[in-house]
């Protein structure tokens, strides 16, 4: 293998490395963090161009969420 193939091959995997989320939540591990962020009753979990989508309830009030790829966790309107 040439240097100049093998410089490529590496700069190829450091961008995929840099731009692939190191660790995806699982659904176990997204349902906890909705909880800890005082969501309950999570469901209807969808992973969308936005992030990952669920339905629950919080402070007794049915709400959309999602939690984009940066793990942030917005409700939508």
């Amino acid at each position: 293998m040439s240097v100049r193939t093998l410089s490529r091959t590496l700069a190829c995997c450091l961008i995929v490395a840099f731009f692939t989320p190191a660790h995806a939540l699982t659904q176990e591990e997204l349902v906890a963090k909705l909880q800890s962020a005082g969501y309950s009753q999570v469901r209807d979990i969808k992973s969308t161009a936005e992030g990952i989508s669920a339905k629950a309830t919080k402070n007794g009030k049915e709400v959309s969420i999602v939690v984009d790829s940066s793990g942030q966790v917005k409700e939508r309107k």
